[in-house]
């Protein structure tokens, strides 16, 4: 499963004209870790802020 979202992420990443990221869900299901995945594997830099 979360390979199948970091590839949507990535397809996000790669479109010209992308809109604002907003990642919703249940508590405990992986949010924050598949956003540092993605941070880690397409950017050189990754900023987490956590409030």
């Amino acid at each position: 499963m979360y390979r199948i979202l970091l590839e949507e992420l990535k397809k996000w990443k790669d479109k010209k004209n992308r809109l604002p990221l907003i990642l919703q869900g249940a508590r405990q299901t992986g949010k924050t870790w598949l956003l540092n995945e993605f941070g880690k594997t397409c950017f050189e830099d990754v900023l987490y802020i956590n409030f």
